[in-house]
């Protein structure tokens, strides 16, 4: 799936969990956003993630990783120059796309 960040693939769906692979495009950031019924888990294996989770901010690299809990405000974005390549892992009773609050969003998307 085509985003203006980047893209990702669902790798595996089930019930109460899923596994995308996500990347994203240098200099690029996805929305601050959070999730009512959904925990998240990012799992760095290319590239710089610089994280937001809550008030906190930190870099992430290669073979690192952080959890997101429900309902925790978070954002993502690659401040390098190569693509930012992430495993997520959803887990929560619903992992719809339109569990997504945002709150900004550089491309307009509400």
């Amino acid at each position: 799936v085509h985003r203006p960040w980047g893209s990702y693939k669902t790798i595996n769906l089930g019930e109460r969990h899923q596994v995308k692979r996500i990347t994203v495009k240098p200099g690029e950031k996805l929305s601050v956003q959070m999730h009512h019924h959904r925990a998240e888990h990012w799992v760095v294996v290319s590239g710089t993630a610089n994280v937001t989770i809550g008030e906190k901010t930190q870099m992430l690299s290669e073979n690192e990783s952080v959890y997101i809990p429900i309902g925790t405000v978070h954002a993502l974005e690659n401040p390098g120059k190569i693509p930012l390549e992430l495993i997520e892992v959803q887990t929560g009773s619903y992992l719809g796309e339109d569990d997504i609050v945002r709150f900004t969003d550089r491309y307009g998307r509400q």
